[in-house]
């Protein structure tokens, strides 16, 4: 024999919603705990030069959506908000044309200013002019007001532009 609850809501003993229902299927969760939020998705709105040989961080400047407003479009970061410790994903990628053969071009995350986590690429065959593609993505236990930030690296021998259309960086809390 099987029963049925219906409900529109779920709350916990004191009176805070959990689970809600708009009665066609959907249900949306309440408790912090159960939602990958602070999220957000964030792209450059047009290229930059990166100079060579050095660090730069990536000016991603603009943003698809932010879900705790925790993206800071001018200093290019993400920010743990109050409240908001816990573990995090981050993905990000980007475009360099312009490198050659035994060129490197590399994209990092940096974690409160230093650098953590690195992805390298080379062009190892005899192109010239070549657009390296570069991705990364990694997680870590973060507290209030420590920010992760995107830098590429490249060996040109000049500047190169970073193209826009292929650069953005994203993240989001785990449930855990």
């Amino acid at each position: 024999m099987a029963s049925i609850i219906k409900a529109n809501e779920l709350q916990d003993f004191g009176g805070n919603s959990i689970l809600t229902s708009d009665g066609a299927g959907v249900v949306t969760p309440n408790a912090t705990g159960i939602k990958n939020t602070p999220a957000f998705s964030s792209y450059m709105s047009g290229d930059f030069s990166a100079s060579n040989a050095s660090w730069t961080k990536l000016q991603i400047n603009s943003e698809y959506y932010d879900t705790d407003s925790a993206f800071d479009t001018s200093n290019y970061r993400f920010v743990v908000p109050s409240g908001k410790a816990g573990k995090y994903f981050f993905a990000a990628k980007t475009a360099c044309p312009g490198v050659d053969d035994q060129e490197d071009f590399a994209i990092s995350f940096y974690k409160n200013g230093s650098r953590v986590e690195q992805t390298d690429v080379g062009v190892f065959s005899p192109k010239t002019d070549a657009t390296l593609f570069a991705s990364t993505s990694y997680s870590w236990d973060l507290s209030v007001g420590d920010y992760i930030e995107v830098y590429i690296y490249q060996t040109s021998g000049d500047a190169q532009n970073i193209d826009a259309s292929f650069t953005n960086f994203l993240g989001y809390k785990l449930i855990t």
